[in-house]
């Protein structure tokens, strides 16, 4: 019964959203993508927000129910029936008078199985899509045929793009090309961006800004963004690693594609606020810093976490505490052993949570890590209870994995100020915390 319920309700909140969209004709920017969508699209709406009205899909509201929600402007019921209806309720008012509604949508979309992009893509009119990257393995593999499947249920948005739009891609990986000439034959505009030679709007020299007078007092980073030529100096406050700047070079480039002014952006991007859990920035116990990375986990996601331990090279250990990453099918216990491979050259510690991160153990012993510095665990609350024991001062700690691993309960452990949990980690409302 409740299998039906869903059912029907994501099928009328879906035609309610379809007929809100003919209705109020709302300029739309939709970001997909296998890394960095979140941040990217936040980032993206504090661009626009400057100068226009506009509604950015709340948290990760990137599914079948949850795209529908945005258009609609309703928040998610959860379980309560009563709620769901008045959401359904609430659309068809939208539809029957006439209402105040944004002029521009910034929507996140999620491809969790195949269909669920291209099928989107036939409805919903797209003036700006953004692609950020799809990384060879990548989240949410297990119910596709390859990655490659994967690739393509992303780039099927490039169908929803309007004739004379455009596509800001993430321009470093080997799929740059075929999508760009994809988008190219419907007259679409293409602009590129990202951190390497090549891109139109491209992050360069990075460096960290630290807390006046500590060595390990991080704060965020500063760097350039090169805009097609022309070079401004931006920041970013509160998350840690190149790959965390990508979301505003992203929606600089979405600026860009948008006609606005240089001085216009980036005062946009003065008021990007990065979501919590990726790669956040906290205080912890005992004078150490934690990067919180576990809204989720991929295993580009977590290199580029391992990466980030030697950019903030701490006076003291570099501990990564890795979880499951989930979703990966068949390529799962190759994932795992590759990250670990990865740990063992860069901390000098590493925990792990539960049983596929056996396996991340398992490639760091392979590769040179002692059995001393592996701790193993199954619970998140014990792992982060006995991590907290062990820390020293000086030491920069990252936790991430799969958002069911309840990795943010580690980082309640060993914040310094745990009764700002609810202000700073992710997943803090009661329906979370009850699971």
């Amino acid at each position: 019964m409740r299998t039906l319920f869903k059912t029907c309700v994501v099928a009328i909140l879906n035609a309610e959203a379809r007929l809100v969209i003919r209705k109020y004709k709302p300029h739309i920017v939709a970001v997909t993508g296998s890394v960095g969508k979140t941040s990217t699209k936040d980032a993206i709406f504090a661009v626009l927000a400057r100068s226009e009205h506009v509604r950015k899909s709340e948290k990760s509201f990137n599914s079948e129910i949850g795209m529908p929600l945005t258009v609609l402007g309703c928040p998610n019921a959860w379980s309560n029936p009563l709620r769901w209806m008045q959401n359904i309720f609430d659309g068809l008012y939208l539809i029957v008078f006439p209402a105040k509604y944004p002029q521009w949508l910034v929507l996140e979309v999620g491809a969790d199985r195949p269909g669920d992009i291209s099928n989107l893509a036939k409805w919903l009119p797209v003036d700006v899509a953004v692609i950020t990257r799809l990384p060879d393995v990548p989240v949410h593999v297990e119910f596709f045929d390859s990655p490659a499947a994967v690739v393509e249920e992303k780039a099927s948005i490039i169908g929803a793009i309007k004739e004379g739009g455009a596509l800001v891609l993430y321009g470093d990986d080997g799929h740059t090309k075929d999508l760009s000439a994809r988008a190219e034959a419907r007259n679409v505009r293409v602009i590129t961006f990202g951190l390497t030679d090549g891109a139109d709007v491209r992050g360069l020299d990075f460096a960290l800004l630290r807390e006046e007078g500590k060595d390990d007092g991080a704060l965020g980073m500063s760097y350039q963004i090169d805009l097609e030529g022309t070079r401004v100096p931006a920041r970013v406050l509160g998350v840690v690693g190149e790959h965390a700047a990508l979301s505003s070079i992203a929606a600089a480039a979405v600026g860009r594609a948008l006609g606005k002014e240089i001085p216009d952006i980036l005062e946009g991007l003065e008021d990007y606020e990065p979501p919590h859990g990726r790669m956040h920035l906290i205080r912890g116990i005992k004078d150490t810093l934690i990067i919180d990375d576990t809204y989720n986990a991929s295993p580009a996601a977590v290199a580029a976490g391992l990466d980030t331990l030697a950019f903030i090279a701490p006076t003291g250990r570099k501990i990564a505490a890795l979880a499951d990453m989930l979703e990966l099918g068949r390529v799962s216990v190759d994932a795992h052993r590759k990250v670990g491979a990865q740990a063992a050259k860069a901390v000098d510690l590493l925990v792990t949570v539960g049983f596929r991160a056996r396996d991340i153990a398992s490639g760091a012993l392979d590769n040179g890590l002692a059995d001393e510095q592996i701790f193993q665990y199954e619970d998140s609350d014990r792992a982060g209870d006995e991590l907290a024991a062990m820390l020293r001062p000086g030491d920069c700690v990252l936790v991430k994995g799969s958002q069911s691993m309840r990795m943010e309960r580690v980082v309640e452990h060993l914040m310094a100020e745990p009764e700002r949990a609810g202000e700073l980690l992710v997943r803090q409302d009661e329906q979370w915390k009850k699971r």
